[in-house]
């Protein structure tokens, strides 16, 4: 049996990933994740588009009430802009899920990704639903199944776990490949824990989480619709969580599931971080960051391994941030090409050859504080990347 990983890891939790048809190609393309207890806690993070798709609209209702048992995912369609139609088939896709497993229907979120505009099979998915039921089991290779289940775009599946040394797990998967923007990517993440939580640490905890690792995760500055991120706590373990250590687990698989995402990005060939400090606050350094990490002429630079640094200090300047040119310095992986907005360096020894860039903007406000620092990933913009989503639809 394989080493546990992704939504099985934690105790409480079966799984199951099929192909029930969605897709043409035969491909699977639906998941479940059911939690047995003995607790139901779930907090959850969704897309902030105002265009949601209906398993969004769904899965926000039932997040009211705090408890999922479980979370049923499929690829293949998107189900939004679908209109009362496809509110209707998400709500019947959360009564089959109920059926098969004895709760309520309020008990189950659902999520969709793929085309945005095109009605899902009910009956298909409702069939896949009861199949997948048949298949649930605790185990690493139903954990995989799942991941990959929920691919699009994606190469590989994307799973991560931490194990508390106190005795209690976090798992989760993810996928997400292109359209990926604060609110977090086009998306879907199931995280599962065997910790003792109360739902308003849970909550508290997933937002923390998230800040820092999907939402500075900003691939091509497009927010999908369907963004979701789910989090269930079984209680497994009957370990109550100390809450700043939970927090942290948690971060750090999600920030796991967020570079493996940026590692698996649409076209990629270069990694890149954009790191900013001195800042005048935490938000202009985000602000400063998403914005030099979303700037085209910044990643073909990076695409082409030029280390361009006037296009990164351009983009600084187009930030709604507090910028003094007179106190900016750029560096490409390691090596101080610009300070105080004049050259400094010789670009020729900028080594772009790899894989993996970072660029460091210092903005000279606060001396690097504290609070006052933040990174964005990204990647950059490639042939392969206008290729494939020119192609998406077919």
């Amino acid at each position: 049996m394989s080493e546990p990983t992704g939504v099985t890891a934690a105790q409480g939790f079966r799984a199951a990933g099929i192909a029930a048809g969605i897709k043409k190609s035969g491909r699977a393309d639906l998941a479940l994740v059911v939690n047995d207890g003995p607790r139901t806690e779930a907090a959850g993070v969704v897309t902030r588009n105002k265009v949601k798709a209906a398993p969004v609209l769904w899965t926000q209702q039932v997040l009211t009430y705090g408890a999922l048992r479980a979370v049923v995912l499929n690829s293949g369609g998107a189900n939004a802009c679908t209109g009362p139609e496809g509110f209707r088939t998400a709500h019947a896709t959360a009564e089959k899920v109920a059926e098969v497993l004895g709760c309520g229907a309020v008990e189950v979120g659902v999520c969709s990704t793929g085309l945005i505009g095109d009605q899902l099979p009910r009956d298909t998915v409702l069939a896949g639903v009861q199949k997948a039921a048949g298949e649930l089991a605790a185990t690493p290779e139903a954990a995989t199944a799942v991941a990959t289940a929920i691919m699009t775009t994606d190469t590989v599946p994307k799973q991560a776990h931490v194990t508390d040394p106190a005795g209690w797990t976090v798992g989760g998967t993810t996928k997400g490949a292109g359209m990926i923007a604060p609110s977090m990517a086009t998306m879907l993440t199931v995280l599962t824990t065997d910790a003792v939580v109360e739902r308003p640490l849970l909550d508290a905890a997933l937002r923390e989480a998230v800040r820092y690792s999907f939402d500075r995760l900003d691939v091509d500055g497009s927010m999908s619709t369907n963004d979701t991120v789910l989090v269930l706590a079984s209680g497994a373990s009957g370990v109550p969580a100390d809450p700043a250590v939970f927090t942290a687990a948690l971060t750090r698989v999600c920030r796991d599931l967020a570079e493996q995402m940026q590692a698996d990005a649409e076209g990629v060939t270069k990694r890149i971080t954009v790191r900013v400090t001195g800042a005048a606050s935490e938000d202009d350094a985000v602000t400063v960051a998403r914005t030099v990490a979303r700037d085209s002429l910044v990643k073909t630079a990076m695409f082409g391994s030029d280390p361009n640094w006037g296009r990164i200090a351009a983009a600084v300047g187009c930030a709604d941030a507090q910028i003094d040119p007179e106190r900016l310095d750029v560096t490409i992986n390691g090596v101080l090409l610009c300070k105080g907005a004049v050259v400094a360096g010789d670009r020729a020894d900028c080594d772009l050859s790899g894989e993996d860039v970072t660029i460091e903007v210092e903005l000279g406000l606060t001396g690097g504080a504290d609070g006052n620092t933040a990174e964005i990933r990204t990647t950059d913009l490639s042939h392969a990347y206008v290729e494939e989503n020119s192609a998406y639809s077919s």
